[in-house]
């Protein structure tokens, strides 16, 4: 997921977004030491994702002042 993309959703387009990659990330990381993941970059993915999301929150919140 791009930055460009993330900043055309809404805060609550990107709370649900949020709320979904979290429990993805949980999911990898259970599938990751149960020896179940297949691609284990995607665990780093995802965590980047995530990132960019609270990143990009962040700075709404603090431009929306």
């Amino acid at each position: 997921m791009e930055a460009k993309e993330i900043r055309g959703l809404s805060p609550d387009e990107l709370d649900t977004r949020l709320e979904d990659l979290v429990q993805t990330y949980f999911n990898l990381r259970f599938q990751h030491k149960t020896g179940q993941l297949e691609n284990p970059r995607r665990i780093n993915q995802v965590r980047r994702d995530i990132a960019r999301i609270k990143t990009i929150k962040r700075q709404q919140a603090f431009t929306n002042r």
